[in-house]
């Protein structure tokens, strides 16, 4: 599992502003035990070097998480103006004896992009730059997610939102409203 996950963070758009992984986590066993290693890297570190820490430590009943960021447009509060910011993106990778076979539903790999408004902006009125915004970070979903699956042997890959509505129905028709 550790080999995917490592495929999957190699093909991520990291950070101008905050690169490589930014933390790493070990949790046994289930979701309700006590973490067995936490690692915060303020500076980032390579993909490699993350999945070697977590390498030291393979195990069939475990999680690992890590935590990177990558660059998103988003509007600024004060000004309104669209920047560049880095977004957090957790990688969760189960073991096949985690949390009685969870992975099964869920898959090995999962890539937790954080809330939808990053790629709905439903808040937002759609003017022109609002548009071409929305259609970047949506863009940059799709293109990481096709590199993955074309890169890591991914079976199948499911888009989900926090709402747990199907984000890539929202998505569709957020962008019909744009086009």
């Amino acid at each position: 599992m550790l080999p995917h996950a490592f495929g999957v963070l190699q093909q991520f758009p990291f950070s101008k502003q905050r690169p490589g992984v930014s933390y790493l986590a070990l949790q046994p066993v289930s979701w309700n035990e006590p973490t067995v290693l936490e690692r915060r890297f303020p500076e980032g570190i390579d993909p490699g070097q993350a999945t070697l820490i977590a390498a030291e430590l393979v195990h069939d009943d475990y999680a690992y998480v890590f935590e990177a960021y990558w660059d998103l447009w988003m509007p600024e509060e004060a000004s309104g103006n669209w920047v560049l910011a880095p977004a957090m993106v957790k990688f969760i990778v189960q073991g096949e004896e985690f949390d009685e076979g969870a992975y099964q539903q869920t898959g090995h790999v999962q890539v937790d992009f954080g809330s939808d408004s990053f790629f709905l902006q439903p808040d937002l009125s759609l003017n022109e730059q609002t548009q071409s915004k929305i259609r970047e970070n949506v863009a940059q979903v799709v293109e990481f997610s096709n590199k993955v699956e074309k890169s890591s042997g991914a079976r199948s890959r499911l888009l989900w939102s926090e709402s747990e509505d199907n984000l890539a129905q929202k998505l569709i028709a957020r962008l019909q409203r744009v086009q």
